[in-house]
């Protein structure tokens, strides 16, 4: 009954993937109707803080956005790849992971893309290089930021063992940033030198293919006034005081209640500090930058961290609900396993997210099954970065983005769907960052 059960919840997740937008959250809901009418199962709780604390964070990140603070940090970027174009492989990667970090999403790459691609051709370096990786750094980045929905999905589940944000950011920005930049070492070395490659060199006989020198966005030609600098300067104190109260909770406000008649007093949870810091912050964007109401409804950070919020909402819950309802079996189907090899909770971590396309929801549906069957705080964090599988399978936005802006025609798409540019600066990335995160959540964590 449960592999029947757990057969209907892939197939919501992979419908619900297809469907694309919100259809992972409301295929959540039919798996939950066929699982409670249909079998009996009682739902499982709502991931209530998961939903809220993201609701937060993206109210801040949109009313930034609306105030030109994303425009102002794009431009800054743009700047620096055009002035170092020999290091564009390991620059473009560091360029969407620190966007990614400061904005909680790694849709943020989109802007920088057709610099990176222009950069390269203008300078004869191959495209595809610095394209696969800046893309690969964009989704890694996620488990780094303090903002990110899976991050205080994590924070929200571990947090009860002790573990704050300060301790696991302080495993997976290093587990990142090497594991990336190592990575970086070999895809500098992929694929043909551009003058040698047989796609480009026939393109250049087209005579309808048209060739520039640079390229100009439209980020270059807009006027980034006060109050952009402004809105970044006010959403990056935001992060930074989450991540200072993540790290020292003991600055947190502590509150007495009386709990079975004795009296205990606890410190305000992280879940409620990253709501409260955030909504301010959001606030203050507002009050000093003023930026158009409607516009930071309809700008993509709030577009994708809504659809973010209606994915956790239904495949957390579908998920909690057959996990609670098969707790006992499930923990001696895979507790053996975990015992022996705890590492490979990160693969299932790793196929979880090529099927639903979002950390968040990877996380909010696997790290309790991980938490229940007993796997240390310290594997959970050091494999926490297997959630990245998105370029596994080519559907991702950014990477269909960066193929088009290619237009030497280096980054591509194999016949075989998964011989595609991604795939070797994914795994080699996902490899590097595992071993670095394992190692050193061994030493912080454990």
């Amino acid at each position: 009954m449960f592999l029947i059960q757990f057969a209907i919840v892939l197939l919501c997740i992979l419908i619900g993937a297809r469907v694309g937008g919100i259809g992972l959250g409301v295929w959540g809901g039919v798996g939950l109707a066929i699982l409670s009418f249909g079998f009996g199962l009682k739902p499982a709780g709502l991931p209530i803080d998961v939903m809220f604390m993201i609701m937060a964070v993206v109210a801040a990140a949109a009313a930034m956005q609306a105030a030109g603070g994303l425009d102002y940090m794009i431009k800054i970027a743009t700047k620096v790849l055009r002035k170092n174009p020999k290091y564009i492989t390991f620059i473009a990667p560091a360029v969407t992971w620190t966007f990614t970090v400061l904005a909680g999403t790694g849709h943020v790459a989109y802007s920088v893309l057709p610099v990176i691609a222009e950069v390269s051709r203008v300078n004869g370096i191959r495209p595809e290089r610095p394209l696969s990786m800046a893309v690969i750094a964009s989704q890694f980045a996620i488990v780094a930021s303090p903002i990110a929905a899976a991050v205080v999905a994590v924070v929200a589940f571990l947090e009860p063992q002790g573990i704050h944000l300060g301790d696991i950011l302080s495993v997976t920005i290093p587990a990142t940033l090497l594991g990336i930049g190592l990575a970086c070492v070999f895809v500098n070395k992929m694929g043909k030198e551009l003058k040698d490659d047989p796609t480009y060199q026939q393109l250049l006989k087209d005579p309808d293919y048209i060739r520039t020198s640079s390229v100009t966005s439209v980020e270059d030609e807009k006027e980034i006034g006060p109050k952009a600098r402004i809105s970044v300067g006010l959403f990056l104190s935001g992060a930074l005081l989450v991540v200072l109260m993540g790290a020292m909770p003991s600055v947190h406000p502590q509150f007495t209640e009386i709990v079975n008649g004795v009296e205990k007093t606890s410190p305000m949870g992280m879940a409620h500090t990253i709501e409260i810091v955030m909504l301010s912050i959001g606030a203050l964007i507002i009050l000093f930058c003023k930026p158009d109401g409607n516009a930071i409804t309809k700008g993509s950070v709030f577009h994708a961290g809504m659809r973010a919020v209606i994915a956790i909402f239904g495949i957390a819950w579908l998920g909690d609900t057959l996990m609670q309802a098969h707790t006992t079996e499930i923990k001696e189907m895979v507790s053996g396993l975990v015992e022996v090899a705890p590492w490979a909770f990160a693969l299932a971590l790793f196929i979880l997210s090529i099927l639903v396309n979002s950390q968040g929801a990877t996380v909010a549906t696997l790290f309790p099954l991980g938490i229940a069957i007993g796997i240390p705080p310290e594997v959970l964090i050091g494999v926490f970065v297997a959630v990245n599988g998105y370029f596994f399978i080519p559907n991702y936005g950014p990477i269909i983005a960066s193929i088009d802006f290619d237009t030497t025609g280096t980054t591509r798409i194999g016949k075989f769907i998964f011989n595609h540019s991604f795939m070797i600066p994914g795994l080699l990335s996902m490899v590097f960052s595992l071993i670095f995160g394992l190692l050193f959540a061994s030493f912080i964590i454990a």
